[in-house]
């Protein structure tokens, strides 16, 4: 006969109705039509919710998932072309929106804005007569470190927070200006920005991947060379354990544990149990993408590495549950070498090029269904922005000047703005 553990049950109890009660409700808003011809969608929710979107062919249709939520009531939608229908079930503990459409879509992943009284979900869609199968951007979040009354290390001539906002503009021009990606900067400007709104935005943005820039100072100005960092609760060197102490944890405000939240953000902590396999398959792929953008570094005649392999520390803006997260050290402003190489447009490219070739081939190892990447294409396309000259092109994809001529046939032919050429990375 077996015992039963009256205390576990009645845990069991509690947990059933605490999360009963914390259900995120949603219901649907209202569908407009901007200036640009897209069509905007709005569902209401109480809080932050964990979502995963995808799309369908034959029939078109977009599908929702929000876990954690249930039904406020049922969904009452007018169609609107594309728009057919939209309908909603409960399954599970999941919400499941589906939009049925007429046709292919040009569609921008859902997004999450918090109002003072709720919290939006966003979807745009656009009808492209231009695509045969629902298409949409793969959304890259660029965390340039520090900022505003957070200088971070400090050098002789030198400011991280600055170094790490030059090389996140870099890096978002390029991925802005290529076909199929749309870089979102978490800190646009020199602000600040808490380390829990960091992986928070990048969670209501939709990113499909975050890379958080920054540089280091030591004691001894003889330490140099870059590092790519994972999260993990235990520290695989020394110098991880230091930073993850020293750098990223040396004051209330910054420690590594989440702090305070808004009741209406996500507990990235509190779902890692609930949802453990995500939480796995994330840092298995964050590692896939530290090895990547590591290897760019390597390759970068101008940048010594500090640590040769994917390191691993406790740093809080890594921590979301299913997104990947890396962490990019840039080099040691202590060190006069790498601060010179910092402190120029020249270096500061480098570092830029050598995340932008990581993040674009570890989408050929795991591309996002519904992106260009699906289709695993051998070449991008770039827009020619005012300005732009070969060389800088060439520099910026790490290819020559030759290739990108006798690719897109330019012998003896000017550039322009708004041309598309393919550059074969």
């Amino acid at each position: 006969m077996k015992v039963i553990n009256l205390k576990f049950l009645l845990w069991i109890f509690f947990v059933s109705v605490l999360t009963a009660e914390a259900t995120n409700k949603v219901s649907f808003s209202n569908i407009s039509e901007l200036e640009s011809g897209n069509l905007k969608i709005v569902f209401n929710l109480d809080k932050i919710a964990l979502i995963n979107s995808y799309a369908l062919d034959d029939p078109s249709r977009i599908v929702i998932d929000l876990k954690d939520a249930s039904l406020k009531e049922p969904i009452k939608s007018e169609p609107l072309s594309p728009i057919k229908l939209i309908r909603a079930s409960e399954v599970g503990n999941t919400v499941r929106i589906v939009i049925d459409l007429k046709g292919s879509v040009y569609w921008k992943k859902p997004w999450q804005v918090k109002r003072k009284d709720r919290v939006d979900l966003i979807l745009e869609i656009k009808r492209d007569q231009k695509v045969s199968k629902n298409l949409r951007d793969i959304i890259v979040a660029i965390d340039a470190g520090h900022g505003g009354r957070d200088p971070g290390a400090v050098g002789k001539n030198i400011l991280e927070k600055d170094v790490t906002l030059l090389i996140a503009r870099e890096l978002e021009r390029t991925l802005k200006n290529t076909y199929g990606y749309r870089p979102v900067m978490i800190r646009p400007d020199d602000r600040y920005v808490d380390l829990d709104d960091r992986y928070q935005n990048a969670r209501k943005l939709g990113a499909d991947l975050f890379v958080s820039i920054h540089a280091d100072g030591f004691r001894l100005s003889s330490v140099k060379g870059a590092s790519v960092y994972v999260w993990s609760e235990e520290a695989s060197s020394i110098t991880a354990d230091t930073l993850s102490k020293n750098k990223l944890t040396s004051s209330p405000e910054v420690k590594s544990k989440i702090g305070m939240l808004d009741v209406r953000d996500f507990d990235e902590d509190a779902a890692r149990t609930l949802y453990q396999i995500a939480y796995e398959a994330k840092i298995d792929n964050s590692v896939i993408l530290a090895k990547k953008i590591l290897e760019q570094l390597k390759r970068d005649p101008y940048t010594k590495m500090h640590k040769p392999n994917v390191e691993f520390a406790d740093f809080r803006v890594l921590k979301s549950i299913d997104i990947p997260s890396v962490l990019v050290e840039s080099g040691f402003i202590s060190n006069p070498d790498d601060a010179k190489r910092l402190e120029g447009k020249a270096g500061r490219r480098m570092i830029a090029r050598s995340i932008f070739l990581g993040i674009h081939n570890y989408f050929k190892e795991k591309p996002k269904p519904n992106t260009f990447m699906s289709s695993l294409p051998k070449y991008v396309e770039y827009e020619i922005q005012k300005g732009d000259v070969i060389s800088e092109i060439a520099i910026r994809f790490g290819v020559t000047i030759d290739e990108i001529i006798d690719w897109n046939n330019l012998r003896n032919k000017s550039i322009y703005p708004g041309q598309i050429i393919q550059i074969f990375i």
